[in-house]
């Protein structure tokens, strides 16, 4: 089942980059008593989400955080040094917590999956965004398959 607005967040441990290597995070922590902006991309390097999606929210960031966003996080269903790499190209881990989940169980929680296999991809994410407060989703931002427009900074902005 898809997490929908007024769910909660699934508690999960997960590894995010940093310029220390993969660190440990719980979504408790990332999530409680925050107000957090997630977006989810299909993979890291990946055309859209490395010329579009990523940087929309590095170039938003500094509005984001004026409207009251404690968090920026990048999901994908990469390894954490993939995401560290990702991160350190886009010069962003300093402001965007790049979150790997390898293994894509939190996107499965989530309801979010995608099957890319056709693509030689397999399981990944779908592109998506989502605002919580408090580790509950208020607004959630899905893409169309094959789109990006509703996950966007400049939507995710407009609903601050």
């Amino acid at each position: 089942m898809t997490i929908s607005v007024g769910d909660r967040i699934p508690a999960m441990a997960l590894k995010a980059a940093s310029n220390d290597g993969p660190k440990d995070v719980d979504t408790g922590d990332i999530f409680g008593g925050r107000t957090v902006v997630l977006f989810s991309v299909p993979g890291a390097f990946t055309p859209t989400c490395s010329a579009k999606h990523l940087p929309g929210f590095i170039e938003k960031y500094d509005q984001l955080k004026a409207k009251g966003v404690d968090e920026v996080v990048c999901l994908a269903v990469n390894d954490a040094f993939v995401m560290t790499a990702w991160g350190r190209m886009n010069e962003c881990l300093d402001k965007v917590t790049m979150l790997a989940d390898g293994n894509a169980q939190f996107t499965k929680a989530l309801g979010l999956e995608l099957d890319a296999s056709k693509n030689h991809m397999g399981t990944r994410g779908q592109r998506f965004a989502l605002i919580a407060r408090d580790g509950v989703v208020e607004h959630l931002f899905v893409e169309e398959a094959g789109q990006f427009n509703v996950s966007s900074a400049d939507n995710v902005l407009a609903h601050l």
